[in-house]
């Protein structure tokens, strides 16, 4: 049997040809590896907050505010019972 040699860039194209599949995997998997990393970093940096000052001022609540917020009742206790005006009938009772 005679051997021929073949030159370097068939084989190239055979080994391709061969393997188009596997190669073709590997490259979307390492696309989409690299598309994660990318988004990763991206958002990273966007959520970075340091050097930052806000420009607003710091408002404080006013005393009506307060004593409304400290009028409220905790939810530990019960519901005041609710009581329909005179001549009103209230359609969620049975």
């Amino acid at each position: 049997m005679k051997h021929t040699k073949k030159s370097p860039a068939i084989s190239i194209v055979t080994g391709f040809q061969k393997y188009k599949l596997t190669i073709f995997i590997v490259v979307l998997v390492g696309g989409l590896a690299t598309a994660v990393l990318f988004l990763n970093q991206i958002l990273a940096l966007s959520s970075d907050t340091t050097g930052y000052t806000s420009t607003l001022e710091v408002q404080g609540f006013d005393q009506v505010t307060i004593e409304r917020i400290q009028q409220l009742q905790p939810s530990s206790e019960p519901a005041p019972v609710y009581v329909a005006p005179a001549g009103r009938v209230n359609p969620f009772t049975e």
